[in-house]
């Protein structure tokens, strides 16, 4: 698939939720396909909590001629989130007022801080409409805040693993992963690989939640009885904390949890089954029957509230992580949806 690269730039000031403002920012974002005469076949996807704007990357399987998107005769989109680190303003950024990168000075943002700063986005390059938004996870959470914050701007939604409010479920394992992070003795320090060590730690914390009992059981199980260390699962939970440690830093992975906890589509209006009420968007409401971070009785609760949603359940081995996993399930399921829907899509 043909992609490209672009650089959004926003010169004024951008007050947060919490009060504090940045300067100026800056969001990475990566197409494929191309808009057409009427500007109404655009697929905007938000990514989740490492993820990046190319989805070609972590979603590709699902942007396929053969599925519900296809790059021929879509135009797709993905945003890498305010406060990320692939491209977009975050706490490696420099601050223009300093000429020193933020560090933890960087300010706490929300979920609905992330949306706001797309729709500027979506104001800029001219997109009065958009076709389907779509992500999982952290990305559910922003299909969701955004359907609200601009309701008549969206044809479809696809929230995918995600909930209308974070748990404290939820936020007690995004708690002990920052934890992790605070008990490295470098974190404190203004530097790039600043709490690493802590980062691998957190990151096999927010494995445990990712995944679940079975699917240690069949991917990590030893081969014979004879083991007494270096187990399978151990080893597995330092390979996944250094392959993030690679990849990310600690500031924007405590800051991407913090914006995780946010969510609230209820704060400051009149209450969370109010909001959900108010999405005018055709929705598709899809769960993973294993998913233990995001378990279904949250998205049992979104389809009761939102208007006329539609709840799909994938079953899968992998927890949480099937919405990263399960291409073909959610291709058909998505298929599926779109064929039924009574409305003029390109599909």
């Amino acid at each position: 698939m043909e992609r490209t690269d672009h650089t959004f730039h926003y010169q004024q000031p951008f007050e947060v939720e919490g009060g504090e403002i940045l300067p100026s920012f800056q969001l990475k974002y990566t197409t494929a396909g191309r808009l057409n005469a009427e500007r109404n076949n655009v697929i905007w996807i938000c990514h989740a909590l490492t993820g990046s704007s190319d989805f070609t990357d972590w979603w590709g399987n699902l942007f396929t001629a053969d599925g519900p998107f296809d790059p021929s005769r879509h135009f797709i989109i993905c945003g890498n989130i305010l406060g990320g680190c692939y491209g977009s303003t975050g706490p490696l950024s420099y601050n223009p007022q300093t000429g020193k990168p933020y560090y933890h000075s960087f300010p706490t943002l929300t979920i609905r801080d992330v949306v706001r700063a797309f729709d500027l986005l979506r104001v800029h390059l001219k997109i009065d409409s958009v076709q389907t938004l779509i992500g999982g996870s952290l990305g559910g959470q922003q299909v969701l805040e955004w359907a609200i914050l601009r309701p008549e701007v969206f044809q479809f939604i696809l929230p995918i693993a995600c909930n209308a409010s974070h748990s404290p479920w939820g936020i007690a394992f995004n708690e002990a992963q920052r934890l992790a992070i605070q008990a490295d003795p470098t974190w404190k320090e203004n530097d790039p690989r600043a709490g690493i060590d802590g980062l691998k730690a957190a990151r096999a914390i927010g494995m445990i939640s990712y995944r679940q009992y079975q699917t240690y059981l069949e991917t990590q199980s030893e081969k014979n009885n004879e083991v007494t260390d270096d187990f399978r699962a151990s080893t597995y939970q330092r390979y996944q904390g250094d392959k993030l440690a690679n990849r990310f830093n600690s500031y924007t992975y405590w800051l991407l949890s913090k914006i995780m906890d946010s969510h609230n589509v209820g704060r400051k209006r009149e209450s969370i089954p109010a909001a959900l009420k108010t999405i005018k968007a055709k929705t598709l409401i899809i769960g993973i029957d294993s998913d233990i971070l995001f378990p279904l009785n949250e998205q049992e609760f979104l389809a009761q509230h939102i208007p006329g949603a539609k709840l799909e359940v994938i079953s899968s081995l992998y927890g949480h992580d099937g919405f990263l996993v399960e291409f073909e399930h959610m291709k058909k399921i998505i298929s599926h949806f779109f064929k039924t829907v009574n409305s003029e899509v390109l599909v």
